[in-house]
């Protein structure tokens, strides 16, 4: 989750806050690829969460961090988040920690700030005793072991998420993703894209499915993480069947914005809590606990990163939907969007795949996929085989981009991961499960020493 944002000055009408998203738009050439992606973090000598202070601890991981030129992100006392050329790494709220990364040319250069951001907090864990794990749900940890990090946006979630929905605080303390970020070069390819993106999410999240333990067992799906996001909170969630109506376009997302509930304000400092309480009714000066509070730029931009849909709409498009996972794959989700979304045909033929699918299909999808992934059926077939043709699209449009690497490599490398996967017909959780039936012994300890990135 974010920092502060910093986006201008007062809002004076509406259509400043549809400026905000339009002036993403972009020329081909301008087009970059963003990825984040959050760890778990935890003791090597207990496989336990970290606390903030202490040795480990996520303070010391941050401060560590600091030594390769990051600058520090301070709330109060607290060093919260650190920040270097575009690039970012926050702390989540159950410590789990985050690169977001910098706008970047290609997937090369993505997988490059991964690896450089692996060898740094290599250096750092192995000071401090810790170890980094990529799943999407924590696989032991109940939620009473896991500490709160000294960040006032989240206590106002945590009061906040268990009115509203039924997995509020296991996402806020449990959960792990991976993300990317894309361009768009006007308000009709933003459609285009977003559109896609929506569609094939649930394919996606089956590529990227990694989280079938809760509390050290079996939770009985495959993507435990996406099953999550189904009662978190509906109000800012889920596949927003309105981006594929007629006349969709900037205007509409700023409307629905507006109306979804707002978490807080940030002002000198400090976090206002209004939790419920919609954007719309900021701007009109119908809040209470905002009066004399003038609504910015700035305000509008954290707001949207509090909106939490299967992809969503900044100045930018982002995917939300994929597990965490290993570094090998992380690079495979930019490889994968990249390829379908920044190529003309291959955005035409993945649009072709899904434009008669219906919204009552789309969600029948999102809703089976935590459990069966690659074996939900669909129409007469199943995710495999969708897994299979939007890999297909993606490589197509990988080999058209042709950017190679210094030893002549193509983006579509990034790719084999989830070819291996969809060659087995089993995702990376079905793998853990088998191991956690056989050679494991039903231990998740191994999985901790087996999967640690460090």
């Amino acid at each position: 989750m974010s920092i502060p944002q910093s986006a201008g000055g007062p809002i004076s009408s509406r259509a400043d806050l549809v400026a905000h998203i339009a002036a993403g738009s972009k020329p081909r050439e301008q087009w970059r690829i963003g990825t984040e992606h959050e760890k778990f973090v935890y003791g090597l000598n207990n496989h336990k969460p970290l606390p903030y202070e202490g040795h480990p601890g996520i303070r010391a991981l941050l401060e560590g961090m600091a030594r390769f030129g990051w600058v520090p992100v301070m709330e109060g006392p607290n060093i919260i988040g650190l920040s270097q050329n575009g690039a970012s790494l926050s702390l989540e709220p159950g410590g789990q920690f985050e690169l977001s990364g910098a706008p970047l040319r290609t997937v090369h250069e993505t997988c490059k700030e991964v690896n450089t951001h692996l060898t740094q907090v290599r250096e750092v864990c192995a000071e401090i005793g810790a170890g980094c794990l990529g799943v999407g749900y924590a696989p032991t940890w109940r939620l009473d072991e896991v500490p709160v990090m000294p960040k006032g946006r989240y206590a106002i979630m945590r009061r906040y998420m268990p009115k509203v929905g039924g997995y509020g605080l296991e996402m806020m303390f449990r959960t792990c993703t991976v993300q990317g970020n894309f361009d768009f070069g006007s308000e009709a390819d933003m459609v285009k894209k977003f559109r896609v993106m929506l569609a094939l999410q649930p394919v996606g999240t089956a590529l990227f499915a990694n989280s079938p333990f809760r509390e050290g067992k079996p939770n009985g799906f495959l993507s435990y993480r996406s099953q999550i996001w189904t009662d978190t909170d509906n109000d800012r969630a889920g596949m927003l069947p309105f981006v594929f109506e007629d006349g969709f376009g900037f205007e509409r997302y700023v409307d629905y914005a507006l109306d979804v509930p707002m978490y807080f304000v940030y002002r000198a400092g400090r976090y206002i809590d209004v939790a419920g309480k919609s954007f719309r009714d900021f701007l009109n000066g119908r809040i209470e606990e905002l009066k004399g509070v003038t609504p910015m730029m700035s305000d509008w931009a954290d707001h949207l990163t509090t909106i939490f849909p299967e992809a969503r709409l900044k100045s930018y498009l982002e995917v939300r939907g994929a597990d965490g996972g290993t570094w090998r794959r992380i690079c495979g989700l930019p490889a994968l969007w990249a390829g379908i979304l920044y190529d003309q045909t291959a955005l035409d033929a993945a649009w072709d795949l899904v434009k008669d699918w219906t919204a009552e299909e789309r969600e029948a999808m999102r809703a089976a996929v935590p459990k069966l992934a690659f074996r939900t059926p669909f129409r007469d077939t199943n995710v495999l085989e969708l897994a299979r043709r939007m890999l297909d699209i993606a490589v197509h449009g990988l080999r058209a981009r042709a950017q190679l690497d210094s030893a002549g490599g193509t983006e579509e490398g990034f790719l084999q991961p989830f070819k291996d996967l969809v060659e087995r017909g089993e995702t990376r959780a079905d793998e853990l499960l088998a191991l956690y039936r056989g050679e494991w012994n039903g231990d998740l300890g191994k999985l901790f020493e087996a999967y640690n990135f460090l």
